[in-house]
């Protein structure tokens, strides 16, 4: 890789990891939302914390940290996989943020912007399928699971062999980050969304 390049994936890791469900939680609350609720910095747990706005806010900015190193990285790199890599490290920071002691989120609202950028397609398959299994199941987690591997086999099929390697890495961050859900899930204890919630 050339320098561009991993300064790239250095920058996009950094950007991943500025906590903002976190921030807009603490800057409002003066508490650590790590310790409410799933003890996530997610949009979910910010919305079942505090409330409809904040977690709109939150998910919004997750997108948007998502999406930017990928618009850079269409526009300065020729190649699909080194434009993943950014969005990958954007996950990585996101779920081990170096500003919060490697204690961060799930990932998948960085998942929606990265691919809102690089291939909308596929995040279509992704919203169907999640949205599909949120209302029959009421399961978040399911929900991000299943469209997640959705994602994944619709670049299997779409794109280049190198960036579907890179999808697979993302999908298995995203599925390693939800192993206590998938346990939950399993014993059928985990919580479901509620679609009226107030605040």
């Amino acid at each position: 890789m050339s320098s561009h390049e991993i300064y790239f994936v250095v920058c996009s890791y950094l950007l991943g990891s500025v906590p903002f469900g976190y921030l807009i939680f603490y800057l409002s609350e003066g508490k650590d939302i790590r310790g409410l609720g799933s003890g996530n910095i997610g949009a979910t747990n910010v919305l079942r914390s505090k409330g409809k706005l904040a977690g709109l806010a939150t998910l919004l900015l997750d997108v948007l940290k998502g999406a930017l190193p990928i618009v850079y990285g269409r526009i300065h790199f020729d190649l699909p996989w080194i434009v993943l890599l950014g969005g990958l490290a954007v996950l990585l920071g996101h779920v081990f943020p170096v500003f919060l002691k490697f204690r961060g989120g799930k990932g998948v609202g960085s998942l929606v912007g990265v691919f809102l950028v690089f291939y909308y397609p596929a995040l279509l398959v992704f919203l169907l399928v999640f949205f599909l299994t949120l209302w029959l199941s009421r399961y978040v987690s399911l929900g991000s699971l299943l469209g997640a591997s959705a994602l994944f086999f619709c670049i299997l099929f779409t794109q280049v062999a190198e960036a579907s390697i890179v999808v697979l890495l993302m999908l298995l961050l995203i599925v390693f980050r939800h192993r206590a859900n998938i346990q939950r899930l399993l014993a059928g204890n985990e919580n479901k969304f509620s679609f009226h919630k107030n605040g």
